[in-house]
């Protein structure tokens, strides 16, 4: 290919018009790339990336990547797939399959362009885990046959399909595993306890917690997320898979009274039945994105959350 004119380039991102893609695609135009975005607006928005739509670097394309595609690009970042219990539990059969049939046929374009592919991939491959923190080489404890598995066996699925292509085809891949990831452009009714609080307590509704509340989380802001995707993208040797969270860890009851003291909200708590596999303990171990790509997050989340809360006030 001969379109990689200097450091420009031209970049697909899948999932484009989704909360993480949209971000994603603002850094990679900002840093002068060419940006296609493909979604098939299942869970994106055209909101989300309303502000790009005339941007002369910015091209859309609406497509379901359990089709193939035949594009020309330098670079794949493959984040099409519904990421909150909400929306992959509505269609898990397609779920699975936005993630195993996706993956093969955004690698085979990979394979045919010969082009660097990064697949977002998620901490949910750990399951309910037996290790803490996280760390990369932990193999997980996950239900095969659970209600979260479209989403959990999905991923981990299209995690051996990287490395298969890698291995087998000597393709350029990265995998990256996100952890709890908030921010503008959520949406509002995704089922993620972020925004679910925060819709919450803007509306003075009772604020609803899984279980006593004591099980932990990390949440890690969209744009310490996005600064990881790039290091990874751009980094030389280093396949990943590679966690990339916040390591700071809240109960889901702290996170519930940070929002009522941010948003001055009346609301109170109330107490649900937990769900059926949802994790107890979710933390990253990042000493290898440390190491490998000199990333650790900058925002922490009384700030990210004021941030976000300004967010959702215009919604």
């Amino acid at each position: 290919m001969a379109r990689n004119y200097f450091s420009q380039k031209r970049v697909l991102v899948t999932g484009g018009a989704g909360f993480l893609g949209s971000h994603l695609i603002d850094r990679l135009l900002g840093e002068g790339h060419e940006v296609l975005c493909v979604d098939n607006l299942f869970t994106g928005s055209k909101r989300n990336i309303a502000h790009l739509l005339q941007h002369p670097r910015f091209e859309f394309m609406r497509h379901d990547i359990c089709f193939p595609l035949f594009v020309e690009v330098d670079e794949i970042y493959n984040l099409a797939c519904p990421a909150s219990p909400v929306h992959y539990q509505h269609d898990p059969v397609q779920t699975t399959k936005v993630s195993v049939n996706g993956a093969i046929n955004m690698l085979g374009l990979a394979k045919r362009l010969r082009c660097r592919i990064l697949q977002a991939s998620t901490s949910e491959v750990y399951g309910d885990p037996t290790v803490h923190p996280q760390v990369e080489s932990y193999w997980g404890n996950v239900n095969p046959i659970g209600p979260r598995s479209c989403y959990d066996e999905g991923k981990r699925c299209a995690e051996t399909l990287f490395f298969d292509y890698h291995r087998q085809h000597a393709l350029d891949i990265k995998v990256i595993r996100i952890f709890n990831t908030y921010g503008p452009r959520m949406h509002p009714s995704d089922g993620r306890v972020v925004s679910n609080f925060i819709m919450q307590a803007l509306r003075d509704e009772d604020i609803t917690l899984y279980g006593d509340g004591s099980q932990t989380r990390s949440f890690c802001f969209v744009d310490d997320l996005v600064d990881g995707f790039v290091k990874l993208m751009g980094s030389s040797n280093f396949t990943g898979p590679v966690n990339v969270g916040n390591p700071n860890e809240f109960t889901i009851r702290e996170l519930a009274e940070l929002v009522i003291e941010l948003t001055g909200s009346k609301s109170k708590l109330a107490f649900r039945p937990l769900p059926q596999d949802d994790p107890l303990q979710r933390r990253p171990n990042i000493s290898l994105a440390q190491e490998k790509l000199g990333w650790e997050p900058k925002i922490q989340l009384r700030e990210g959350l004021g941030r976000t809360i300004d967010y959702f006030k215009t919604v």
